[in-house]
């Protein structure tokens, strides 16, 4: 058989290469288990990162809530709608950050527990938003003292650190599993120096590199998670202490400012009645001079209110079309006689001037606060120059001025010759109270008025000024688009009382009483036949009562039943009833974006005599 021979050999030389065939499948299999290792260390450390994601995201939850509850703290405080801005944020993203967070099939329900509280603590916040909102600042603040709010509060930060600890006990056992890898993976490569020295040392220390990296990183990971948490909580209570500190600076000037202000005007007041009430006791009857300095004083305060209402952009405005060039020139006797000899007014109007969208008096009380500003920078003399344009604003310039849209306006430019201002006092120029004329020389409100005009209106105003070479202020203002029609320009001249009739029969409905007396005083005094009422629900019974009433004259703020609800069901009982709003603060029941509705006949507080007889007999004599 002569295969025999040469077969032996053959199956020696297989055999021989068992041992090394063996060596390689156990060097290929350590190697596999090798990677199989190296791929659980990977997968170890990305489970640690999205456990660490997923403590982020906890935060970022809490961190929402916490700024939810900073706005309406804030807007509680301040009344201001932008200290709304924080929960606005807020409210919208927090939905979709819960939905976002990942949570194992067993945390189910501390999530669940955290939606239940999130959503608690947004119903109370909203809750006390809407009733400050409303007028019901005292019934907010109740619902906050309450402590639902902070209840519903502790029961998210429970359910945020229930989360928090079960993802800390995984990472927990990540890393044990992480540990146990490396210690199987010294094992599989110390198999591999048994069969193969050379590839066995170059395996082992490979490994133990990998471990070493992996453990620094782990510990670089956990300690940078640690810095920055530590340097967000650092800097989160840095810009607390700054808004705090801020707000406390803002509601103390202008606290101080409107406490400076009002003492000044109600000593007037004061003052003349105690000396009216000596003289009259004496008997004397000269008394005319008393009782103008009580009025001057009492319209003085009148018109600061206005302006701050006209600051925070909650005065209400009535735009019409409007011809800005008929505007200025009907006002030209008026601010002649307001600035004096040594000023010389003139005028430069633009030809083809497009039409305004403004309420012509704010628009006529915002060219004079500024005419008088600039009066008061020219004690020499000098003067003043009103000028109307068509303006542009591009794209470009909207983007440098936070809150501009880019479009068409009608410009109106108020330059003077006087003395300017430099850069600081110009970055200040619209802050309510501030003012570099002496003490009793002004308010400090006369550009924050005309900028929250401006603001209200849909506008801008910018100021360009260098000290020494005078200043000039622009006003923007939208422009109409529609008919070139506009009213006829507002009139400053006086104004006579045109007398009622005793047929003419007019409803009071005011819940102060002081002032409810006053108005059906002033009202029968003027011919009218006048029933007064204290709320809305005894409105609605004399209503019933008395058909020949012609007029309701309703207060808009009122609990229970405020004067836009009470109007409402009182036309459905008698569609032709006339209605006339009275308020100093109208919120949003009348007016909203800034503006009355359309048909909305409204008679601001506090008012003279005349003013109440004009606006009574045009509601009345309206078609």
């Amino acid at each position: 058989m002569p295969a025999a021979p040469s077969a032996s050999p053959a199956r020696s030389r297989l055999a021989g290469l068992w041992p090394l065939l063996a060596g390689v499948a156990l060097l290929l299999l350590a190697a596999a288990g090798t990677g199989w290792f190296a791929w659980r260390q990977v997968e170890a450390g990305a489970t640690v990162r999205r456990g660490l994601e997923r403590e982020a995201r906890l935060s970022r939850v809490l961190s929402l809530l916490q700024d939810a509850e900073t706005g309406q703290r804030g807007f509680l405080l301040t009344a201001e709608d932008g200290y709304l801005e924080p929960y606005r944020n807020a409210t919208a993203a927090l939905e979709p950050a819960l939905d976002r967070l990942p949570v194992a099939p067993e945390e189910r329900p501390e999530l669940e527990a955290l939606r239940a509280s999130v959503a608690a603590k947004l119903a109370e916040l909203r809750d006390t938003l809407e009733r400050a909102q409303a007028g019901d600042r005292e019934g907010a603040l109740a619902v906050v003292r309450a402590d639902t709010g902070l209840a519903a509060m502790d029961r998210a930060r429970a359910a945020i650190g229930a989360l928090q600890a079960s993802g800390q006990r995984r990472l927990v056992a990540n890393f044990a599993r992480a540990d146990a890898n490396g210690r199987a993976l010294l094992v599989a490569v110390s198999t591999v120096l048994v069969l193969a020295a050379l590839l066995g040392a170059f395996a082992l220390v490979d490994a133990w590199r990998r471990a070493r990296d992996a453990e620094r990183d782990r510990d670089a990971a956990i300690e940078a998670s640690d810095r920055l948490r530590a340097e967000v909580e650092e800097r989160a209570g840095l810009e607390e202490r700054l808004r705090q500190s801020q707000k406390m600076e803002a509601v103390g000037q202008l606290t101080g400012g409107i406490a400076h202000d009002f003492n000044n005007m109600l000593a007037v007041v004061i003052g003349n009645l105690h000396l009216l009430r000596r003289r009259a006791a004496r008997g004397e009857t000269d008394l005319s001079r008393f009782v103008s300095g009580a009025l001057d004083g009492a319209e003085r305060a009148a018109a600061l209110t206005h302006r701050l209402l006209a600051f925070a952009r909650l005065q209400p405005l009535a735009p019409v079309p409007l011809d800005a060039n008929r505007l200025l020139a009907g006002m030209g006797e008026l601010l002649r006689r307001s600035l004096g000899e040594t000023i010389r007014v003139e005028f430069v109007r633009a030809g083809g001037l497009w039409m305004a969208h403004a309420d012509p008096n704010g628009l006529e009380s915002a060219v004079l606060n500024l005419a008088v500003n600039a009066r008061d920078a020219m004690p020499g003399g000098g003067r003043l120059t009103l000028e109307t344009a068509n303006a542009h604003l591009d794209d470009a310039y909207a983007a440098e001025h936070e809150g501009v849209p880019a479009g068409q306006y009608v410009m109106v430019a108020v330059t003077d010759t006087g003395t300017g201002m430099p850069p600081d006092v110009a970055a200040r120029a619209f802050d309510p109270f501030f003012t570099t004329k002496p003490a009793g020389r002004g308010t400090g409100l006369g550009l924050s008025q005309v900028y929250g005009f401006a603001r209200q209106s849909g506008g801008h105003v910018k100021v360009y000024t260098e000290a020494g070479a005078g200043t000039t202020v622009r006003l923007y203002l939208p422009r109409h688009v529609g008919p070139e029609a506009a009213p006829a320009a507002p009139t400053t001249s006086p104004v006579m009382l045109p007398p009622g009739r005793p047929e003419e029969a007019v409803l009071v409905v005011e819940d102060e009483e002081r002032v409810r007396q006053f108005i059906v005083s002033a009202l029968r005094e003027l011919g009218y036949t006048v029933l007064g009422a204290g709320s809305g629900a005894q409105a609605l019974k004399l209503l019933d009562g008395h058909p020949d009433l012609r007029l309701l004259l309703t207060d808009v703020v009122m609990p229970d039943l405020n004067g836009h609800q009470l109007a409402q069901e009182a036309r459905r009982r008698r569609p032709g009833l006339r209605v006339l709003y009275s308020s100093g603060y109208t919120r949003n029941a009348i007016v909203h974006n800034g503006t009355l509705d359309p048909g909305v006949q409204l008679l601001s507080k506090p008012f003279t005599l005349e003013a109440l007889a004009t606006k009574v007999r045009e509601v009345l004599d309206a078609p």
